[in-house]
């Protein structure tokens, strides 16, 4: 099967590859030509990610991996290296979306599983993909998925925001730590999208009233949020760095 080789020979690393934007980048990323290490802590999920994957001839090797867990971060890094001796972009996508609750009533647990998923899992990610890429003295991408609640004021999801807020001072951070080693690490901050993440959780009921809260009253599709990201993961993207881009309908510009 033959498609655009944009990313031939590339090894690219998503975590949360299981479904939803970060299955939908590794098909992507795949028919360009990238070499996929990918993750995600339902099993299930991604072996048929990966199955569906390899019927279309495309490499791919996978671990099931909690982002939360440092043991899990490691060996998923060492997979791309003992499998392709390189990583050359790495995708922190793995997410969770907490209860919706008012301020007072966040309890200490919903918290802490949005902070140790959505801001440890990254900053674990970072670490151990900032050290291969460091080491192999090649030039490297990092996108992280943070959100446009990490932009502004999310209602009900404060321990969500605060998260994704964390996430683009990470991102920030890094970036300009690791910009002379050529290495460009930017954030990628959609407003709702038509994922399981939101059309199969509790905010299924609320889609007519996210789709008014936008400009364009609508959600964004899964492709309009992956073109983004595969410009921000190209080769030919290659002065962007230390960046939070919002892909939001207008949203932030009200």
């Amino acid at each position: 099967m033959v498609f655009n080789k944009k990313f031939k020979d590339q090894v690219a690393l998503i975590t949360g590859a299981g479904s939803g934007l970060g299955s939908a980048l590794a098909f992507a990323l795949g028919k360009q030509g990238a070499k996929l290490i990918l993750g995600d802590v339902n099993q299930i999920a991604l072996q048929k990610v990966v199955a569906d994957l390899t019927a279309l001839d495309i490499q791919v090797a996978f671990n099931v991996c909690d982002v939360s867990q440092n043991t899990d971060q490691v060996a998923l890094v060492q997979l791309a290296l003992d499998t392709w001796g390189r990583l050359d972009i790495a995708v922190n996508n793995a997410g969770i979306c907490p209860p919706m609750h008012s301020f007072h009533e966040i309890s200490e647990a919903d918290f802490d599983f949005a902070m140790n998923v959505n801001t440890k899992g990254v900053f674990l990610g970072m670490k151990h993909q900032l050290s291969a890429m460091v080491k192999s003295e090649l030039s490297g991408v990092i996108l992280n998925v943070s959100s446009v609640a990490g932009l502004g004021a999310a209602p009900k999801l404060a321990s969500y925001s605060a998260s994704k807020y964390a996430v683009i001072g990470l991102t920030k951070t890094a970036a300009v730590e690791y910009a002379k080693k050529n290495i460009r690490i930017n954030a990628i901050c959609p407003f709702y999208t038509q994922t399981p993440l939101v059309t199969e959780s509790q905010l299924s009921d609320k889609i007519e009233f996210l789709n008014n809260s936008s400009p364009m009253k609508r959600l964004a599709t899964t492709d309009e949020i992956i073109d983004v990201m595969l410009m921000l993961c190209s080769p030919q993207n290659t002065y962007m760095t230390g960046q939070a881009i919002a892909v939001d309908g207008g949203v932030t510009a009200l």
